[in-house]
This record gives C-alpha cells, sequence and structure tokens, in this order.
C-alpha cells in the first residue's frame, strides 16, 4: 500500500514490504519520550526552521522489509495540512542491502541502518526518496509524519530595510525586457521563486521548509514597510538549454545529422531520452515560467490559474539549475535544431504586488479574472461606477490572454463580464471586456446579460460587439450554433431583437462560406461528409431565422450547384427538420432539382467528353482539348517532369475520371492519360441516388 495523490495504491512492482499501521502500535519505554522530544529539537535546525517552530512526529507504520523487498523512488503525499516531511526511526536489525536514498535539489543521500543501534533520518516532504532491495536480513523502520506547530512571526529578522527600498525600487522603475527595445511600464508584480515544491494543500506561512521560511518571512516584513500585498503561489518552470553529451565537443562531427539515416533510428547520443542524463550546458536558450495556483489574501483558500510571469518580473535566490527537475528531455543534432536539453520544474513562490488601489486590482485581476469581475460588480452595485470605470479600463493591456481558456470557464466569466459591461458608464471599455470572449461561449443562459448590455450601450454598439465576435478569430466549427434557437428566442423576449439579428447574420456567413466551399470540391470522399455535416447548423440556423433571414437562405440554397443536395437530403431526413416549417419549401426545391437530374439524358455511349477548365496555361490548354473531345480516349504525351506533375495535379485535384501513367522510355518521358469509365457510372450513379430520393421526399415530405 502506498499512496499516490489522494489515492491509496496497492502494487508490488512498486513496493514490496510487510507493514503494521499505527493503531495496532505502542510506543514507549522509560527513554522514548525524551529522544524523541531530543531528536525532533534537532532535527528542526537542521532543517532549517525558526527556533519558534515545534515538530511532532505522528506515528504513520511500521515497514519490515525481508529478502528481495523495496520501494521504488517516491513522493510522500502529505496527509495533514501541518506536514513539512518524514521521520525514519530504523530499528537495530541484522541485514544487508536496503539503504534509504533520498533525492533532492540534484544532490543524492545514502542511509544505512545500525545494527545495534536506533537511526533517525528526517526529509522534506517534496524530496524523492527510495528503499533498495534488501539482500540479506530484515530491515524494520518506523515511519512518522513530520507536523509543524506554533508558527513564527512574519515580521522576520534580517535586511527588512534592503528589502523594502528593492520593492520600491522594482515597482517604479520601468522594465527592460530582453524581447522588447523600448523601456516598458514598471512591473505590477514581483514573482520571488522559492527553493522547494509544495502541493496545493502544503503550500502555506507555517508549512515552508528550510530556507524557504526566513525567505519569505523578511519578504512579507518588507512587503509590509513597502505598501505591498504578499501571497504564495506555485509555479512551473521550463528551461531549454543549449547542450552537448559529456565528452562530445560542441560542434563534433557525430552532431551533423546525416540524411541517409533511416527514419526513425535513435541517435546514439540520447536524442528525445526522458533522462537527464550527462550533459554540458553551454547557454540558457529559452525559459518559460507559469504560475498555476494563487493563494488569496486571507491565506486561507487558493486558486487555479495560469498566468505566464515575464523574465523581469521573476527574482530568486537559488538559479534552476542548482535544482533537480522532475522530468528532463534531451535532443540530439536534427541538421538545423537540436542539440537541447529541457527541464522542468515545480517551484513554490512569493507574489508580490503593490497595495496602490488601480496597480493591487491589475495585479490581480491578471491572475484571478474572476475575482476582479466580481470586485467590479461589487462597486457598481454600490454606484460607484466611476472607480467600476476606472479599474476595467485598467485591465485593456492583459484582459484577452487573462480571460483565454476552455469554453467552461469563459462561459462562467462572460456571465459576470456582461453583468459588468452593462453597468459601465463607458460603451468602449464595456466592448474591451467583452471582445476576448469566444463566440462558442454564448448560451441561452447569457441572454439577458447581453440585452442588458444593449440596452445599456444601444443597438449599434451591440452590433459591432457581435460583428467583433465573428472577426478574423472567428470560430472554426458551427457546433455551437445549435443554441442560436433557444438563445435568438431569450434575446427578443428580452427586447434585443438587433442583437439577435445580428447573431443570425454573423452565423449564416459562416454557415453559407462553408457551403459554398464544400459544394466547389470535386473529391466526392471529401465533400460529402463535409457537406452531410453543414445540416444540422443550417437546421438549427433556420429555426432561429426570421421570415427575411429565411428567405435569403432559401434564395441562396436555389442558386448553389446539384452537389448542395448532398447537404439538404441528410438535413431533410433529420427529425428537426420535420419540426422546421421553413423546410417545406426546401422540400419542394429539392424534388424540382432531383426531377431535373432524373430527366437527363443519358450519355451516349461513344460520347467520352467532359467539362473542364485548368489554369490558362499552354499545358491546360492542351489537356483541356483532350478532355473535351468526344471521341478521344487516351492521348499520349512527351512530357518533362515539372509538365507532368502539373498536369497530374489538374487531373487529381478536379477528380476527373481519367488514369494517368508515365512510360518511362525516351527523353523526355510520356505522359500517358486515358478516360476511365467511371465517366459514364458516375452520371448513372448520381441519377440513381437522385430517384431514390425523389421517390422518399414525395412520400415523407408530400412534394408533388
Amino acid at each position: 500500500m502506498f499512496g499516490r495523490g489522494e489515492e491509496t495504491l496497492s502494487d508490488s512492482t512498486v513496493r514490496d514490504t510487510w507493514e503494521i499501521t499505527p493503531d495496532r502500535l505502542t510506543l514507549g519505554g522509560t527513554d522514548w519520550s525524551s529522544i524523541l522530544g531530543e531528536a525532533l529539537d534537532e532535527l528542526r535546525q537542521k532543517l532549517g526552521l525558526p527556533p519558534a517552530m515545534s515538530l511532532r512526529a505522528e506515528p504513520h507504520s511500521l515497514l519490515v522489509y525481508g529478502k528481495g523487498q523495496f520501494f521504488l523512488p517516491h513522493q510522500d503525499s502529505e496527509k495533514d495540512d501541518a506536514m513539512l516531511g518524514t521521520l525514519v526511526v530504523s530499528l537495530p536489525s541484522a541485514h544487508t542491502g536496503g539503504e534509504l536514498v533520498i533525492h533532492h535539489g540534484g544532490d543524492r543521500r545514502t542511509h544505512r541502518a545500525s545494527r545495534t543501534e536506533l537511526s533517525l533520518v528526517a526529509f522534506y516532504a517534496d524530496c524523492r526518496h527510495e528503499v533498495t532491495p534488501v539482500r540479506s536480513g530484515y530491515r524494520v523502520t518506523l515511519t512518522f509524519n513530520l507536523l509543524a506547530h506554533d508558527p513564527p512571526s512574519t515580521n522576520g529578522s534580517g535586511p527588512v530595510a534592503d528589502l523594502t527600498r528593492c520593492l520600491t525600487e522594482h515597482f517604479t522603475t520601468p522594465a527592460t525586457s530582453q524581447y522588447e527595445s523600448r523601456p516598458l511600464d514598471p512591473p505590477n508584480r514581483l514573482v520571488y521563486l522559492l527553493d522547494h515544491d509544495y502541493t496545493q494543500r502544503g503550500l502555506g506561512w507555517d508549512r515552508l521548509k528550510g530556507p524557504d521560511r526566513n525567505r519569505a518571512a523578511l519578504l512579507r516584513a518588507a512587503a509590509e514597510q513597502a505598501g505591498c500585498e504578499a501571497v504564495l503561489a506555485l509555479a512551473d518552470v521550463q528551461e531549454t538549454w543549449g547542450a552537448y553529451p559529456v565528452g562530445d565537443a560542441a560542434w563534433d562531427d557525430d552532431h551533423w545529422y546525416d540524411e541517409e539515416d533511416e527514419e526513425g533510428e535513435a541517435d546514439e547520443d540520447g536524442g528525445g531520452t526522458d533522462a537527464d542524463g550527462d550533459y554540458e550546458l553551454s547557454e540558457l536558450i529559452d525559459d518559460d515560467i507559469t504560475l498555476t495556483w494563487l493563494t488569496r489574501p486571507d491565506g486561507t483558500q487558493g486558486d487555479v490559474i495560469s498566468l505566464h510571469v515575464p523574465e523581469y518580473e521573476v527574482s530568486a535566490t537559488t538559479p534552476n539549475a542548482h535544482l533537480e527537475p522532475y522530468e528532463a528531455s534531451y535532443e540530439g543534432y536534427m541538421g538545423n535544431y537540436g542539440n537541447t536539453l529541457d527541464r522542468w520544474y515545480h517551484r513554490g513562490a512569493v507574489v508580490l504586488w503593490p497595495q496602490q488601489r488601480d496597480r493591487a486590482f491589475a495585479a490581480r485581476a491578471e491572475a484571478q479574472p474572476r475575482h476582479a469581475l466580481d470586485e467590479l460588480r461589487a462597486l457598481i452595485e454600490a454606484d460607484d461606477t466611476t472607480r467600476a470605470g476606472a479599474a476595467a479600463k485598467s485591465l485593456a493591456p492583459f484582459w484577452r490572454t487573462a480571460v483565454a481558456g476552455d469554453t467552461e470557464t469563459q462561459a462562467d466569466l462572460l456571465e459576470s463580464a456582461l453583468a459588468v459591461a452593462a453597468g459601465l458608464d463607458s460603451a468602449a471599455t464595456a466592448a474591451m471586456l467583452l471582445a476576448p470572449f469566444r463566440l462558442e461561449t454564448l448560451a441561452p443562459r447569457h441572454a439577458d446579460g447581453l440585452a442588458a448590455a444593449a440596452h445599456r450601450h444601444g443597438d449599434t454598439w451591440a452590433q459591432s460587439l457581435i460583428a467583433a465576435w465573428f472577426g478574423p478569430e472567428r470560430p472554426g466549427k458551427t457546433d455551437w450554433t445549435c443554441t442560436l434557437p433557444e438563445l435568438c428566442r431569450a434575446l427578443r423576449a428580452a427586447g434585443a431583437t438587433s442583437a439577435a439579428r445580428a447573431l443570425l447574420d454573423g452565423a449564416w456567413s459562416l454557415v453559407r462560406a462553408d457551403l459554398h466551399d464544400g459544394v466547389e470540391l470535386p473529391r466526392a470522399e471529401i465533400r460529402r461528409p463535409r457537406l452531410r455535416k453543414l445540416g444540422s447548423p443550417l437546421t438549427w440556423l433556420l429555426q432561429a431565422a426570421d421570415d427575411a433571414l429565411r428567405q435569403i437562405i432559401q434564395r441562396t440554397l436555389r442558386e448553389c450547384g446539384d452537389n448542395v443536395l448532398e447537404c439538404l437530403m441528410p438535413a431533410l431526413r433529420s427529425p428537426d427538420a420535420q419540426r422546421t416549417a421553413s423546410f417545406g419549401v426546401i422540400a419542394r426545391d429539392c424534388a424540382e432539382r432531383l426531377a431535373a437530374i432524373v430527366a437527363r439524358t443519358p450519355r451516349d455511349p461513344d460520347d467520352w467528353s467532359m467539362t473542364w477548365s485548368g489554369c490558362g496555361c499552354d499545358l491546360c490548354d492542351v489537356l483541356g482539348a483532350f478532355l473535351t473531345s468526344r471521341s478521344r480516349r487516351i492521348h499520349e504525351w512527351p512530357l518533362a517532369k515539372a509538365g507532368r506533375r502539373h498536369v497530374h495535379t489538374r487531373i487529381d485535384t478536379a477528380a476527373l475520371p481519367v488514369r494517368h501513367e508515365t512510360r518511362r522510355q525516351g527523353r523526355p518521358y510520356t505522359l500517358v492519360l486515358t478516360k476511365t469509365s467511371e465517366l459514364f457510372t458516375r452520371e448513372q450513379d448520381i441519377q440513381s441516388t437522385a430517384q431514390s430520393d425523389l421517390t422518399w421526399l414525395k412520400s415523407a415530405w408530400r412534394t408533388s
């Protein structure tokens, strides 16, 4: 049994040992309490904890390892909010093997138990550790959870005044970035990376480890004097280094990519491995720091976030290279890229920002947009629209990035953003607040909010906003149109008819563009599924549309080529179409089109002509003359490679029933074109399908 996150698992390939749970153990003896107390005080000092802190050892288990038993490298889960680490007490026993190996920050320590005396080892919960296989005898250990109590004051000690001056300078000096030539505005935050990794549950001022605790205390004290707010966070760090295996020269010939190598053959230098291995680092190529968890100012809770932090807002005492990454991957030289080592780290962090109202709001908003919207709503509800407008305007530089996320996350934010937009005095600020949201996010539950914002800022404002949602970053799919019928009904009921029409016009422009593109596709295996998928969006549009738009849609469908039937016939067979009145007109139009196809005179058996238009070049003129000929079936064409490739492409792109082969004799080779019988069978299949569809339409839709 062992822990993984919140789970308790059993896997003898990971851990093979006997375990006795603490409820079956009694610890005692005349000297045990004093020995443990003295040991805990010494461990507190060696772990770098302040004198005001006390440690308590909570029994976890008695473990017995026999011959061959082991525990693979792992990291202990935190069983209690106050848990800092683990204490291992090895009982005297005769055995070989079974060493306790602890890894942290690139360091590795091995501990062997005594045959005659107790031995105690403590380590932080983020240290990976393992027990090597026992070779003989039995290894017996007691394990304890180390719990911290009586947290120290956050006033800290040391050069608080110097740190205060540094914070003031950081937040008042224009930032400089390696990616920008011009000075930037002063930073809105400072992210100080701690040395240790923490879990969300284990992150707290009173549970920081070793040097992290004293450094954080100093920062909090300096923050208070500098008028800053300080919270804790979790950071994911990725670094990409130029690197090459130890023993290789940076520009060794072995690094040159050999084009004759078989595809997928692994380099001997370990390209693409997941292990850090032994590599010489040359220079840091790139790094990326993202905050993934941010505690709230009161320290009681936190929120999952995803906030990229620029390099000018980051500071650390210990460089990442001096810590142990949780993952590493080396990419060998691949011609124009490679010879790089990627390393990933988890680190705790202290995040600071000025308590000045506008800057504090902006700093929190970039990391936690939901709380920013809640604060804006509170200001509006308190009739403080001036402050709300100024605060909302301060979001502009980063708001688009801050609200980026999946549709479900955006949907909740949009509801709050609409309420704020409806309460703002500035139409421009309201539009800025709503512009980053994706159209797919919009749902019927947002109708009242959108209507309220439209009433506040006017129909023209609402139409411009919706047009922006259909702009260059428009949705790539039309699945979201399933919400249109209910959404538009709700908007009309709320008096926002203009907004409903703007949504429908935008949606129709998307569907119309996809329809026109699909109808023109020559290859049936690509065209048919694409057109079939448009049937549902078209149905939802017709259900939501007013009479004027329905007539526009019906007229556009009539103007499309016959391939549009591959969209309309599946749509007519759907239950939704049966409930949509305007589909009756479409059914009659389809029946007329199908009847015309069925009535076409069959192709003469000796007519091998086909309609086609090329690009206008000389090659296409020759190809066109062959294709439009009624009698010519084969054309032999001496043609160089570039010309053959052009003709191949034109035939394949248009899906013409023409076989093209190259006779590799003489110079240039001869391109042999042969018209196939598919020219006849394809038209016969079209008429047969049209007859079946027409019969069904007359029965299901009662078309004459």
